[in-house]
């Protein structure tokens, strides 16, 4: 565990040297950017939701061929459940491997938790409200994601944001808890920190990083938006897509017909870089990031900002102004 974190348990949990989590984001989160991310002593995060059991064989064996610091697996139950015979190789698999930190989400983690734990594993929840914070650990997970509504990607119909979701869930659970939600550098971890989170999951500003393998036209129109750049749209039957506001997602959020599936995006934006005629996913953070650069530089960025501000508040406690007001408050 990290000198600096004693006692913190994220850290106990994944290996890691920051509490800093990468996002597990579809199809990007695949071995160039985990394995960037668990070097530069972050847990970087590998994705499923392709339901291949080749790509989840050779992604996982390059993040083990190119760093030996820990990473994690994500397991989104919704996109896994649609092929049940493959969600079964998958989960094989990774337990063969030894697979040692796995979050899951987008569905009841009462479906693998059994398994997972009796196996050594440790299982952290994603979850986007107070009552699923409940019922994940009801269900037994070791650690929660909380995930406010300013995360870029599927939502909820109805979400509560960071600051006071991440206060909700501190105040009924006792289980460590990732922030996720608008945190994309040290100020923001040190908010999180300070709401009761014992590390940050990050995704968007992962997205805009050198080893993201996303087109440079979508790591550039997360740089260059601004504090209202992002826009919600439906995704049913239930659920909404918060996406970088373009001409193709301000359509679909008045009500015009869908363009193509989930897999056109990603070949259209993601490889193709028409940013204009899709919508991307990204977290309301965007108005927050600056530039596109290395994920080592991200990580050393987030942790030289998180302790100016631990520092700048602990100034405080010491200053003779805030001495007397305390004396005077309590009298």
């Amino acid at each position: 565990m990290s000198e600096a974190f004693p006692g913190n348990r994220v850290l106990a949990h994944t290996g890691a040297r920051y509490p800093i989590i990468q996002a597990p984001m579809t199809w990007i989160a695949r071995s160039r950017l985990a394995a960037a991310v668990s070097a530069a002593g972050g847990l970087g995060m590998m994705e499923t939701s392709s339901v291949d059991i080749e790509v989840t064989r050779r992604e996982y064996q390059a993040i083990e061929a190119t760093t030996d610091a820990p990473f994690g697996v994500n397991l989104p139950i919704m996109f896994l459940r649609q092929n049940e015979a493959m969600e079964a190789q998958i989960l094989d698999w990774l337990l063969e491997q030894g697979v040692h930190f796995v979050t899951t989400s987008a569905g009841n983690p009462r479906r693998h938790i059994e398994r997972l734990k009796a196996a050594g594993v440790i299982v952290y929840h994603s979850v986007p409200s107070l009552e699923g914070a409940l019922k994940a650990q009801d269900a037994g997970v070791d650690g929660l994601i909380v995930e406010g509504a300013e995360s870029g990607g599927i939502r909820n119909a109805e979400e509560v944001n960071t600051f006071v979701l991440l206060q909700a869930v501190r105040e009924r659970v006792d289980l460590p808890i990732v922030a996720a939600g608008g945190i994309v550098d040290g100020r923001g971890m040190a908010a999180a920190m300070a709401l009761g989170a014992d590390g940050v999951a990050m995704g968007t500003r992962f997205v805009a990083s050198t080893e993201s393998p996303v087109h440079q036209n979508y790591k550039d129109a997360i740089v260059a938006a601004g504090v209202d750049g992002t826009i919600m749209v439906p995704r049913p039957p239930r659920a909404k897509l918060r996406a970088l506001k373009t001409p193709a997602s301000v359509a679909l959020a008045a009500g015009e017909a869908a363009s193509g599936p989930m897999g056109s995006v990603i070949d259209a934006l993601y490889v193709g870089g028409d940013v204009d005629g899709t919508a991307g996913s990204a977290g309301q953070g965007s108005a927050l990031i600056h530039e596109v650069k290395p994920v080592a530089n991200i990580i050393e960025d987030t942790m030289i900002g998180f302790w100016r501000e631990i520092d700048r508040l602990s100034a405080l406690r010491g200053s003779e102004t805030m001495t007397t007001n305390r004396e005077s408050i309590h009298g």
